[in-house]
């Protein structure tokens, strides 16, 4: 009798054992899932020339951060959609994210545009977004969970053209007149509005001041109406396209002014270095990195090399120097901090990126309250000696001189604009 209860009271243990190793089958597996992280990117459409970069960049950071065993144990797998580039297409994907593919954390794609529906989908939901490239997208939502990845500043709309004013009022005699030429667009107009703080905290007379509809291909007329106010500085906001066609534009016309350019995004893309080659001569834009002796951060260096070597295959930027190497940056603090905080909980994630500093590709990032960098570094650069179309011009010092900050001017400011003579400087 007592051998039979035995032999049963060691058949119930053994069931009761089975049963919890069903029950904790589940557990393992959830274990074993991996992290996802979700996104829409701008792959075709006119930003797909810094929507591709970015991701190539982002799976860059994917594979490096699976090589070290992942996030929390648990490998990364990237959730993305293509935006084509439309605004209107990035609520639904991002709700999509969330409420279907069941994301586990958030990332933007890239530009301010493209960036904005997203807002409102990520706080419905509470969760952290790290932000790629965005003008001024808080100002309107402040929204404590936002992070942005480009280094303006805390004062994000005056960024993108402070320095370039500061770069004309170092003229002597100081000009005295500007045109503002801006696109219909959210990033141009934030930025646009920018500027004109700027203009008339200076002093400065508009003597032009109009925005053209996005996507215009003909920007003759526009050039020749600035022509005729006779301004001292052009300064212009715009995307890719736009931007092409407005420096064509300005050759073709022989615009006279004693500096050009501004907040003219696409510029810094090889592939328009490129197309645009001596006619990019004097210009004075925005940029974030150039290959010049004043901009040594550790990391940045190794991840062009890598970059570079990927490139051809994906059939992105050659050389990816505007956006590849703050989209790995903006992962490569995301990623620091889900593991410091030990968990996917969004507050916890958030409070530890406003509380601390991080070591990245593109140098130290430390945010402000609202989200931005707490300590700007955005460049404006002139474009000097370009000759013809050859693509290691542009990987050498001396090509894309920087002007602004003080503490990293790598020249000598050449002026005025003529770009009748453009080509020759």
């Amino acid at each position: 009798m007592n051998i039979h209860r035995r032999r049963l009271g060691l058949a119930v243990m053994g069931w009761v054992v089975a049963a919890f190793a069903v029950l904790a089958l589940p557990a393992v597996s959830l274990a074993a899932e991996p992290i996802k992280i979700g996104f829409s990117m701008s792959e075709t459409g006119g930003l797909a020339g810094g929507g591709k970069p970015s991701l190539l960049a982002i799976e860059m950071w994917r594979d490096d951060i699976n090589a070290k065993g992942g996030l929390l144990g648990r490998q990364v797998e990237l959730v993305h959609y293509d935006d084509q580039s439309t605004p209107s297409n990035v609520p639904a994907i991002y709700t999509k994210l969330l409420d279907v593919d069941k994301v586990d954390l958030l990332i933007s794609a890239y530009a301010t545009g493209q960036i904005a529906p997203a807002m409102p989908i990520a706080m419905q939901h509470n969760m952290v977004f790290m932000a790629l490239f965005g003008t001024a997208v808080n100002a309107s939502f402040n929204y404590d969970k936002y992070f942005q990845i480009l280094p303006n500043g805390e004062n994000t709309a005056i960024a993108p053209s402070a320095g370039f004013f500061q770069v004309a009022m170092s003229m002597n005699p100081k000009p005295k007149t500007v045109a503002l030429v801006a696109a219909n667009a959210e990033f141009a107009q934030n930025v646009i509005g920018g500027a004109r703080d700027v203009v008339k905290q200076l002093g400065l007379q508009v003597v032009y001041d109009q925005s053209y509809p996005p996507n215009s291909a003909d920007f003759a007329p526009i050039v020749h109406a600035v022509q005729a106010t006779k301004p001292d500085i052009v300064y212009v906001a715009s995307y890719p396209p736009e931007s092409v066609g407005i420096v064509r534009a300005a050759n073709e016309a022989g615009l006279k002014t004693k500096i050009f350019g501004g907040g003219m995004i696409g510029i810094a893309f090889t592939p328009i270095k490129q197309q645009l080659g001596p006619l990019l001569n004097g210009l004075v834009v925005y940029d974030v990195y150039v290959p010049e002796p004043t901009m040594k951060f550790p990391g940045t260096e190794d991840f062009l090399k890598r970059y570079q070597a990927k490139a051809p295959a994906a059939g992105v930027d050659p050389l990816g120097y505007y956006l590849p190497p703050f989209a790995y940056a903006e992962m490569q603090i995301l990623g620091e901090a889900v593991n410091k905080v030990g968990s996917l909980d969004q507050d916890k994630i958030a409070k530890y990126l406003h509380a601390n500093s991080f070591k990245t590709v593109v140098g130290d990032v430390r945010f402000a309250p609202n989200g931005e960098w707490a300590k700007g570094r955005i460049l404006f650069v002139q474009y000097q000696g370009v000759k013809g179309n050859d693509l290691d011009q542009f990987r050498r010092a001396g090509t894309q001189v920087i002007l602004y900050p003080p503490e990293f001017k790598s020249g000598t400011f050449r002026y005025p604009y003529d770009a009748n003579k453009a080509a020759g400087q």
